[in-house]
Protein backbone atom coordinates (compact mmCIF):
# COMPACT_ATOMS: atom_id res chain seq x y z
CA UNK A 1 0.00 0.00 0.00
CA UNK A 2 1.33 3.37 -0.93
CA UNK A 3 -0.82 5.00 1.94
CA UNK A 4 -1.76 3.94 5.61
CA UNK A 5 -2.19 4.96 8.72
CA UNK A 6 0.58 4.60 11.53
CA UNK A 7 0.03 2.31 14.06
CA UNK A 8 -1.02 4.92 16.54
CA UNK A 9 -2.99 6.35 13.71
CA UNK A 10 -5.06 3.68 13.87
CA UNK A 11 -6.22 4.00 17.55
CA UNK A 12 -7.43 7.75 16.96
CA UNK A 13 -9.40 6.68 13.48
CA UNK A 14 -11.05 3.69 15.81
CA UNK A 15 -10.94 6.34 18.97
CA UNK A 16 -13.95 8.53 16.58
CA UNK A 17 -11.22 11.77 16.28
CA UNK A 18 -13.24 12.49 13.10
CA UNK A 19 -16.42 12.52 15.00
CA UNK A 20 -15.04 15.03 17.71
CA UNK A 21 -17.50 17.22 19.07
CA UNK A 22 -16.60 20.65 18.33
CA UNK A 23 -17.57 23.74 20.61
CA UNK A 24 -19.87 25.72 18.24
CA UNK A 25 -18.48 29.03 19.44
CA UNK A 26 -15.53 28.09 18.25
CA UNK A 27 -14.17 30.56 15.47
CA UNK A 28 -12.75 27.87 13.24
CA UNK A 29 -10.61 30.12 11.54
CA UNK A 30 -9.20 31.98 14.31
CA UNK A 31 -8.33 28.37 15.82
CA UNK A 32 -6.59 27.12 12.85
CA UNK A 33 -4.59 30.14 12.28
CA UNK A 34 -2.84 29.48 15.64
CA UNK A 35 -2.70 25.88 15.02
CA UNK A 36 -0.95 26.35 12.18
CA UNK A 37 1.38 28.97 14.05
CA UNK A 38 2.00 26.19 16.32
CA UNK A 39 2.67 23.24 14.33
CA UNK A 40 4.79 25.76 11.69
CA UNK A 41 1.97 24.36 9.19
CA UNK A 42 0.67 25.72 5.88
CA UNK A 43 -2.44 24.74 4.11
CA UNK A 44 -2.89 23.78 0.57
CA UNK A 45 -6.07 24.04 -1.10
CA UNK A 46 -7.32 22.61 -4.74
CA UNK A 47 -9.72 24.94 -6.83
CA UNK A 48 -12.27 22.52 -5.99
CA UNK A 49 -12.69 22.77 -2.34
CA UNK A 50 -15.36 24.54 -0.60
CA UNK A 51 -15.06 28.16 -0.44
CA UNK A 52 -14.10 28.07 3.53
CA UNK A 53 -10.89 25.82 3.04
CA UNK A 54 -9.91 28.17 -0.19
CA UNK A 55 -9.84 30.99 1.86
CA UNK A 56 -7.96 29.94 4.97
CA UNK A 57 -5.52 28.22 3.12
CA UNK A 58 -2.13 29.20 2.33
CA UNK A 59 -1.62 28.56 -1.57
CA UNK A 60 -4.66 27.67 -3.72
CA UNK A 61 -3.95 26.25 -7.10
CA UNK A 62 -3.70 22.87 -9.09
CA UNK A 63 -2.28 19.34 -7.97
CA UNK A 64 1.59 19.56 -8.76
CA UNK A 65 1.75 23.67 -8.42
CA UNK A 66 0.52 23.14 -4.59
CA UNK A 67 2.93 20.21 -4.01
CA UNK A 68 5.99 22.41 -5.64
CA UNK A 69 4.81 25.25 -3.58
CA UNK A 70 4.99 23.21 -0.53
CA UNK A 71 8.68 22.65 -1.35
CA UNK A 72 9.71 25.97 -1.20
CA UNK A 73 8.37 26.88 2.45
CA UNK A 74 9.90 25.51 5.58
CA UNK A 75 6.62 24.49 6.66
CA UNK A 76 6.79 20.92 8.69
CA UNK A 77 3.51 20.09 8.19
CA UNK A 78 1.35 20.10 4.90
CA UNK A 79 -2.31 20.02 5.42
CA UNK A 80 -3.64 19.44 2.00
CA UNK A 81 -6.68 19.77 1.34
CA UNK A 82 -7.77 17.72 -1.79
CA UNK A 83 -7.98 14.49 -2.90
CA UNK A 84 -5.84 10.94 -1.79
CA UNK A 85 -3.13 11.77 -5.20
CA UNK A 86 -2.84 15.19 -4.90
CA UNK A 87 -1.74 14.07 -1.33
CA UNK A 88 0.44 11.93 -2.16
CA UNK A 89 2.45 13.80 -4.47
CA UNK A 90 3.01 16.29 -2.00
CA UNK A 91 4.72 13.39 0.05
CA UNK A 92 6.04 12.27 -2.64
CA UNK A 93 8.20 16.01 -3.06
CA UNK A 94 8.56 16.35 0.12
CA UNK A 95 9.46 13.35 2.18
CA UNK A 96 10.76 14.98 5.22
CA UNK A 97 7.51 16.98 5.81
CA UNK A 98 4.64 15.55 7.58
CA UNK A 99 1.39 15.42 5.14
CA UNK A 100 -1.71 15.70 6.18
CA UNK A 101 -5.46 14.47 4.52
CA UNK A 102 -8.93 15.95 6.35
CA UNK A 103 -10.27 13.01 4.84
CA UNK A 104 -9.11 9.89 4.10
CA UNK A 105 -12.15 8.94 1.87
CA UNK A 106 -11.28 11.62 -0.44
CA UNK A 107 -10.48 9.24 -2.94
CA UNK A 108 -10.60 10.31 -6.82
CA UNK A 109 -12.77 8.49 -9.66
CA UNK A 110 -10.12 9.03 -12.42
CA UNK A 111 -7.44 7.51 -10.01
CA UNK A 112 -9.71 5.23 -9.13
CA UNK A 113 -10.45 3.73 -12.78
CA UNK A 114 -6.55 3.07 -13.49
CA UNK A 115 -5.47 0.10 -10.78
CA UNK A 116 -1.58 -0.38 -10.74
CA UNK A 117 -1.84 -3.80 -10.61
CA UNK A 118 -4.28 -3.96 -13.70
CA UNK A 119 -2.10 -1.12 -15.22
CA UNK A 120 1.34 -3.35 -15.37
CA UNK A 121 -0.63 -5.98 -17.38
CA UNK A 122 -1.82 -3.53 -20.27
CA UNK A 123 2.30 -2.35 -19.48
CA UNK A 124 3.55 -5.20 -20.18
CA UNK A 125 1.04 -5.87 -23.55
CA UNK A 126 2.82 -2.51 -25.66
CA UNK A 127 6.72 -3.12 -24.43
CA UNK A 128 7.97 -1.03 -27.07
CA UNK A 129 5.62 2.16 -25.63
CA UNK A 130 6.81 5.02 -23.69
CA UNK A 131 3.87 5.44 -20.95
CA UNK A 132 3.08 9.13 -20.32
CA UNK A 133 0.60 9.06 -17.22
CA UNK A 134 -2.18 12.30 -16.64
CA UNK A 135 -1.03 13.76 -12.99
CA UNK A 136 -3.91 12.24 -11.84
CA UNK A 137 -3.16 8.94 -10.82
CA UNK A 138 -1.59 6.94 -7.54
CA UNK A 139 1.41 6.99 -6.51
CA UNK A 140 1.45 2.97 -7.20
CA UNK A 141 0.65 4.25 -11.43
CA UNK A 142 3.46 7.18 -11.37
CA UNK A 143 5.88 4.59 -10.69
CA UNK A 144 4.80 2.63 -13.47
CA UNK A 145 5.00 5.16 -16.06
CA UNK A 146 7.89 7.47 -18.03
CA UNK A 147 6.50 10.69 -17.67
CA UNK A 148 3.87 12.47 -15.67
CA UNK A 149 2.40 15.15 -17.30
CA UNK A 150 -0.32 17.71 -16.43
CA UNK A 151 -3.77 19.26 -18.34
CA UNK A 152 -1.35 22.28 -19.04
CA UNK A 153 1.64 20.41 -20.18
CA UNK A 154 0.37 17.57 -21.76
CA UNK A 155 0.69 18.66 -25.22
CA UNK A 156 4.08 20.07 -24.92
CA UNK A 157 4.89 16.57 -23.53
CA UNK A 158 4.17 14.76 -25.98
CA UNK A 159 4.83 17.32 -28.56
CA UNK A 160 8.30 16.40 -26.95
CA UNK A 161 8.66 12.70 -27.87
CA UNK A 162 10.08 11.15 -31.03
CA UNK A 163 7.42 11.19 -33.84
CA UNK A 164 8.08 7.21 -34.16
CA UNK A 165 7.97 6.47 -30.39
CA UNK A 166 5.29 4.97 -29.30
CA UNK A 167 2.57 5.89 -26.53
CA UNK A 168 0.53 4.30 -23.66
CA UNK A 169 -1.36 7.41 -22.56
CA UNK A 170 -3.32 6.94 -19.07
CA UNK A 171 -5.73 7.50 -17.19
CA UNK A 172 -7.89 9.96 -18.74
CA UNK A 173 -9.16 8.80 -22.09
CA UNK A 174 -10.90 12.00 -22.89
CA UNK A 175 -7.74 13.91 -22.51
CA UNK A 176 -6.08 11.52 -24.25
CA UNK A 177 -8.77 11.13 -27.18
CA UNK A 178 -7.96 15.45 -26.92
CA UNK A 179 -4.32 15.15 -26.85
CA UNK A 180 -4.31 12.59 -30.20
CA UNK A 181 -6.25 15.16 -32.14
CA UNK A 182 -3.88 18.28 -30.93
CA UNK A 183 -0.88 15.98 -31.68
CA UNK A 184 -1.83 14.36 -34.38
CA UNK A 185 -0.30 11.08 -32.26
CA UNK A 186 -1.94 7.63 -32.38
CA UNK A 187 -1.32 6.60 -28.71
CA UNK A 188 -2.91 3.66 -27.30
CA UNK A 189 -4.79 5.15 -24.21
CA UNK A 190 -6.16 3.53 -21.39
CA UNK A 191 -10.28 3.62 -20.11
CA UNK A 192 -10.37 5.40 -17.51
CA UNK A 193 -12.35 9.18 -17.28
CA UNK A 194 -13.19 11.36 -14.05
CA UNK A 195 -16.87 11.19 -12.95
CA UNK A 196 -17.26 14.79 -12.60
CA UNK A 197 -16.43 16.09 -16.60
CA UNK A 198 -17.88 12.96 -18.12
CA UNK A 199 -21.19 14.16 -16.87
CA UNK A 200 -22.12 17.39 -17.98
CA UNK A 201 -24.94 17.52 -20.30
CA UNK A 202 -24.53 18.49 -24.15
CA UNK A 203 -28.25 19.12 -24.63
CA UNK A 204 -28.39 21.42 -21.53
CA UNK A 205 -25.08 22.94 -22.68
CA UNK A 206 -26.53 24.04 -25.75
CA UNK A 207 -29.54 25.37 -24.40
CA UNK A 208 -27.82 27.23 -22.01
CA UNK A 209 -25.81 29.02 -25.22
CA UNK A 210 -28.98 30.02 -27.02
CA UNK A 211 -29.98 31.51 -24.00
CA UNK A 212 -26.82 33.32 -23.31
CA UNK A 213 -25.40 33.56 -27.15
CA UNK A 214 -22.99 35.64 -25.92
CA UNK A 215 -21.12 33.86 -23.05
CA UNK A 216 -18.44 31.42 -24.21
CA UNK A 217 -18.16 27.97 -23.16
CA UNK A 218 -14.69 26.92 -21.79
CA UNK A 219 -14.06 23.54 -20.93
CA UNK A 220 -11.68 21.08 -19.17
CA UNK A 221 -10.13 18.42 -21.61
CA UNK A 222 -10.69 15.67 -19.05
CA UNK A 223 -14.52 16.48 -20.96
CA UNK A 224 -16.10 14.26 -23.33
CA UNK A 225 -15.16 15.40 -27.20
CA UNK A 226 -19.06 16.32 -27.85
CA UNK A 227 -18.55 18.99 -25.08
CA UNK A 228 -15.13 19.77 -26.05
CA UNK A 229 -16.28 19.83 -29.97
CA UNK A 230 -18.35 23.27 -28.85
CA UNK A 231 -16.02 24.70 -26.03
CA UNK A 232 -14.41 28.22 -27.33
CA UNK A 233 -11.67 27.78 -25.11
CA UNK A 234 -10.28 24.03 -24.04
CA UNK A 235 -7.59 24.34 -20.69
CA UNK A 236 -6.60 23.28 -17.33
CA UNK A 237 -8.10 24.31 -14.23
CA UNK A 238 -5.33 27.32 -13.75
CA UNK A 239 -5.71 27.81 -17.69
CA UNK A 240 -9.32 28.26 -17.59
CA UNK A 241 -9.20 30.99 -14.95
CA UNK A 242 -6.67 33.03 -16.69
CA UNK A 243 -8.81 32.85 -19.48
CA UNK A 244 -11.99 34.36 -18.10
CA UNK A 245 -9.67 37.04 -15.93
CA UNK A 246 -8.21 37.97 -19.72
CA UNK A 247 -10.63 37.48 -21.69
CA UNK A 248 -12.65 40.00 -23.50
CA UNK A 249 -16.13 38.70 -22.79
CA UNK A 250 -18.11 39.39 -19.93
CA UNK A 251 -20.17 36.05 -19.39
CA UNK A 252 -18.44 32.65 -19.89
CA UNK A 253 -20.36 29.02 -19.03
CA UNK A 254 -17.93 26.65 -17.37
CA UNK A 255 -17.42 23.35 -18.19
CA UNK A 256 -15.69 22.04 -15.30
CA UNK A 257 -16.11 21.29 -11.22
CA UNK A 258 -18.13 24.08 -9.40
CA UNK A 259 -15.43 24.64 -7.08
CA UNK A 260 -13.23 26.70 -9.11
CA UNK A 261 -16.13 29.09 -9.46
CA UNK A 262 -15.36 30.92 -5.99
CA UNK A 263 -11.60 31.91 -7.19
CA UNK A 264 -13.14 32.64 -11.01
CA UNK A 265 -15.84 35.17 -9.46
CA UNK A 266 -13.04 36.79 -6.96
CA UNK A 267 -10.73 37.44 -9.81
CA UNK A 268 -12.74 38.32 -12.37
CA UNK A 269 -16.00 39.99 -10.02
CA UNK A 270 -17.39 41.57 -12.55
CA UNK A 271 -17.68 38.85 -15.47
CA UNK A 272 -21.04 36.66 -15.14
CA UNK A 273 -20.34 32.88 -14.56
CA UNK A 274 -22.61 30.04 -15.49
CA UNK A 275 -21.69 26.48 -14.20
CA UNK A 276 -22.27 24.25 -17.07
CA UNK A 277 -24.76 21.64 -15.88
CA UNK A 278 -24.50 17.43 -16.00
CA UNK A 279 -26.93 15.27 -16.86
CA UNK A 280 -29.05 15.05 -13.90
CA UNK A 281 -31.21 17.21 -12.03
CA UNK A 282 -28.32 19.51 -10.20
CA UNK A 283 -27.85 22.54 -11.38
CA UNK A 284 -24.00 22.45 -11.38
CA UNK A 285 -21.67 19.33 -11.20
CA UNK A 286 -19.56 18.80 -7.45
CA UNK A 287 -16.58 16.30 -7.14
CA UNK A 288 -18.23 14.20 -3.78
CA UNK A 289 -14.93 12.97 -2.96
CA UNK A 290 -13.40 16.78 -2.89
CA UNK A 291 -16.31 18.12 -1.22
CA UNK A 292 -15.90 15.60 1.81
CA UNK A 293 -13.53 18.09 3.35
CA UNK A 294 -14.79 20.71 5.36
CA UNK A 295 -13.80 23.01 7.92
CA UNK A 296 -14.36 20.84 10.70
CA UNK A 297 -12.33 18.06 9.01
CA UNK A 298 -9.23 20.28 8.35
CA UNK A 299 -9.34 21.83 12.11
CA UNK A 300 -9.57 18.41 13.40
CA UNK A 301 -7.08 16.88 11.47
CA UNK A 302 -4.42 19.62 12.06
CA UNK A 303 -5.56 19.55 15.61
CA UNK A 304 -4.70 15.49 15.76
CA UNK A 305 -2.19 15.32 12.73
CA UNK A 306 -4.29 12.66 11.34
CA UNK A 307 -4.68 11.22 8.80
CA UNK A 308 -1.06 11.24 7.87
CA UNK A 309 0.10 9.88 4.23
CA UNK A 310 3.15 7.82 4.65
CA UNK A 311 4.75 6.12 1.93
CA UNK A 312 7.64 3.51 1.65
CA UNK A 313 10.93 5.28 0.68
CA UNK A 314 11.30 2.62 -2.84
CA UNK A 315 7.82 3.58 -4.23
CA UNK A 316 8.31 7.08 -3.41
CA UNK A 317 11.29 7.65 -5.07
CA UNK A 318 10.16 5.59 -8.41
CA UNK A 319 7.32 7.84 -8.45
CA UNK A 320 9.32 10.52 -8.04
CA UNK A 321 11.83 10.30 -11.50
CA UNK A 322 8.86 10.09 -13.95
CA UNK A 323 8.00 13.99 -11.94
CA UNK A 324 11.07 14.90 -12.87
CA UNK A 325 11.42 13.81 -15.83
CA UNK A 326 7.78 15.93 -16.53
CA UNK A 327 10.07 18.74 -15.00
CA UNK A 328 13.13 18.29 -17.18
CA UNK A 329 10.91 18.40 -20.64
CA UNK A 330 8.87 21.43 -19.31
CA UNK A 331 12.15 23.41 -18.81
CA UNK A 332 13.44 22.43 -22.02
CA UNK A 333 10.35 23.58 -23.64
CA UNK A 334 10.67 27.30 -22.00
CA UNK A 335 7.41 26.29 -19.87
CA UNK A 336 8.96 27.15 -16.56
Amino acid sequence: MSVNFLERDKAVARDGFFNEAIDPSLDLFDAIAQLKKEKNAIILAHYYQEPDIQDIADFIGDSLGLAQKAATTDAEVIVFAGVHFMAETAKILNPNKKVLLPDLNAGCSLSDSCPPELFQSFKARHPDHTVVTYINCSAGMKALSDIICTSSNAKAIIDSLPKDQKIIFAPDRNLGAWLKKESGRDMVLWNGACMVHELFSVEKITKLKVRHPEAKLIAHPECEEAVLRIADFIGSTSQLLSFIVNDAASSFIVATEAGILHKMQQQAPNKVLIPAPPDNACACNDCPHMKLNTLEKLYLCLKNEVPEITMDEDLRLAAKRPIDRMMEISRAAGLI
